[in-house]
């Protein structure tokens, strides 16, 4: 990473762009659409000291720098503003999150899943650090849990992360021997109450569809192909080289890692390889680790999008196994960090994803 990647931040984005040889620049532009903007208002002075005091001047809140990117391929849209992070959100204590976990652990109902859970028709699978159970309230016919054995979903390490990743590959193989009619894998991991887990002990849910794979992923499937039939060259290939270009991507063990451009929620990540990949799950530990160790993210969302694990009559060449990752915020915060702008419009984000790449280029690489 260069001096000058390192001075980046997404407030001058506009400036990275004009920085870039007039091939990388098409390309960007290609694929991206970018709105500088400013946000203006005024003072009154009987909120100047509270003002100061929150956001260190009145000038940082009477002018306000927005940046607004939008994927064209995709349609994937965020607004960027910094001075978010420093706006006044109702907390609770912090520092009582690992007991509030804790709190929970005498009442858990997945600690004996021998015992306490169902097992799929074709049976349970057996992890070194985890094991499946089929989830009581399915989310699709095909719907099943990775219960892990550490109950604090905090505590993770490499073999673990690895360990969780490649049972759920287990078991989507035992899945569609059972049904070979269903091929559409998925695969999620939220942490924590703030993520939407329902159950505080460490687990991750695997689904098997039919028919079609779930709307987001077949959505891409088809904005990636509609590119290549338009360019002729991969959506995923020039998505990691714009990335790449800005200092927000890099490679490792064949092995793509992105700090997107257009996150769904705060420091979004994507981790892109082949299918099945064996080094897949040990970069997802250590992007992972690093939202732990470096980032202080406390609560996030994992998604695998991967092709399908049958035989299909749609197009899935190209398609790589992409992992997505996000910080969910503070699961100690009252405030809800999704709302009817990110729902219905487009994300909102705080966080600057030149920040999130130099983080993951010090981590990782």
């Amino acid at each position: 990473m260069t001096l000058a990647t390192q001075q980046l931040s997404i407030g001058t984005l506009d400036d990275a762009i004009a920085r870039l040889s007039s091939g990388e620049a098409e390309l960007f532009h290609r694929l991206y659409r970018v709105i500088v903007t400013e946000g203006k208002l005024r003072t009154p002075p009987s909120m100047r000291p509270w003002v100061e005091k929150q956001f260190g001047s009145v000038a940082a809140v009477e002018s306000q720098r927005i940046v607004r990117v939008t994927n064209r391929i995709t349609m994937d849209d965020v607004l960027f503003n910094a001075l978010r992070s420093q706006r006044p959100i109702q907390m609770r204590d912090g520092a009582r999150l690992m007991e509030m976990i804790e709190t929970q652990h005498p009442n858990d109902p997945l600690g004996h899943p021998l015992e306490g859970t169902p097992e799929d028709v074709f049976g349970r699978l057996q992890g070194k650090h985890s094991v499946t159970a089929a989830n009581i309230a399915k989310l699709d016919s095909l719907s099943s849990l990775i219960v892990f054995d550490n109950y604090n979903p905090l505590e993770f390490n490499r073999e673990q992360v690895v360990d969780y990743i490649t049972l759920g590959w287990s078991w989507a193989q035992q899945a569609n021997a059972h049904d070979p009619s269903a091929v559409y894998y998925f695969f999620l991991w939220n942490c924590l109450w703030k993520a939407g887990a329902s159950l505080l002990h460490g687990h991750a849910q695997m689904l098997l569809g039919r028919d079609m794979h779930y709307g987001k992923v077949e959505r891409l499937r088809r904005d990636a192909l509609g590119y290549q039939g338009d360019y002729g060259g991969s959506y995923f290939d020039d998505l990691f080289a714009v990335h790449r270009s800005l200092g927000l991507a890099f490679e490792k063990d064949g092995v793509r890692v992105i700090a997107s451009l257009t996150p769904v929620k705060e420091k979004e990540t994507l981790i892109l390889a082949e299918p099945f990949d064996p080094e897949l799950p040990y970069k997802v530990y250590d992007v992972l680790s690093c939202f732990r160790d470096h980032l202080g993210v406390v609560s996030f969302n994992i998604t695998l999008y991967q092709g399908p694990v049958g035989p299909v009559t749609e197009d899935w060449s190209g398609f790589p196994n992409i992992v997505h990752l996000l910080d969910r915020g503070d699961p100690t915060s009252q405030t809800a960090d999704m709302g009817s702008m990110e729902i219905y419009a487009a994300s909102v984000v705080a966080s600057d994803p030149f920040h999130v790449a130099r983080a993951l280029h010090e981590a990782v690489l």
